[in-house]
């Protein structure tokens, strides 16, 4: 959220501070606030004459034209909405222990400016290309299709991204509640089908029988309270 004007003209505050608040002890800074008249960037015959925006104002004034974006809105937008965490939706950010390369690159899908053929259909203004996907050849190829909707990907790395985030919660689980002692890297972790003591039982990837017949039974994860009888 800042630019290089912003920290050069934040940089030019501080100096400008610092000389005019000197030249009340000291004769020499004095002479110096008398003398830059419009001669360098401080300017400090002058200095008080534009105020500077807080941080906070200046972060808001981004915010807001952000928000006005033709493309780039959409990702502030998503977070405004009033079922969204704004908090936790961010936190990545600062816990993910990610390379550089990679915030860079997931800032830069959130801003939806990845060279799709959507992308380069509307954005680029490439007139002379079709926009399907060219996985599935149905749908235009935006980011929320590749994301989320290919029929293509579905039943592989949509499954893989899945079954990846439910692993980490398996884990979380087992340790949590004692059913496994060593503990290792979530990309290493390999959950087991039943876990089971005392209190807890944890069952990885099983179909539940139900009462009447669904089609669709399985659950990646099946946590149960057996002192209470409640599963989850």
């Amino acid at each position: 959220m800042t630019d290089i004007t912003w920290l050069h003209d934040k940089q030019v505050r501080l100096l400008q501070t610092y000389f005019l608040n000197k030249q009340i002890t000291s004769l020499l800074h004095a002479a110096v606030v008398q003398a830059v008249d419009r001669y360098t960037t401080l300017d400090l015959s002058h200095a008080n004459e534009n105020e500077l925006a807080t941080d906070e104002e200046y972060t808001n004034k981004v915010k807001r034209q952000w928000s006005k974006k033709a493309l780039h809105r959409r990702h502030p937008n998503d977070l405004s909405q009033q079922h969204v965490d704004i908090e936790t939706s961010n936190k990545w950010l600062t816990s993910a222990d990610l390379f550089a390369e990679t915030e860079g690159f997931l800032a830069a899908i959130q801003d939806h400016v990845i060279r799709t053929i959507n992308y380069k259909k509307h954005i680029l203004k490439q007139s002379n290309i079709h926009e399907l996907c060219r996985r599935c050849g149905k749908e235009s190829e935006t980011i929320q299709h590749i994301t989320a909707e290919c029929e293509q990907l579905a039943s592989t790395e949509y499954l893989k991204r899945q079954d990846g985030l439910a692993k980490i919660m398996h884990q979380k689980l087992t340790e949590a509640t004692g059913l496994i002692e060593e503990k290792s890297p979530y990309y290493k972790y390999t959950p087991v089908n039943v876990l089971e003591n005392d209190n807890f039982k944890l069952y990885w990837n099983r179909s539940l029988l139900t009462d009447k017949t669904m089609p669709f039974n399985g659950s990646d994860i099946t946590f149960m309270n057996k002192k209470q009888k409640t599963p989850f």
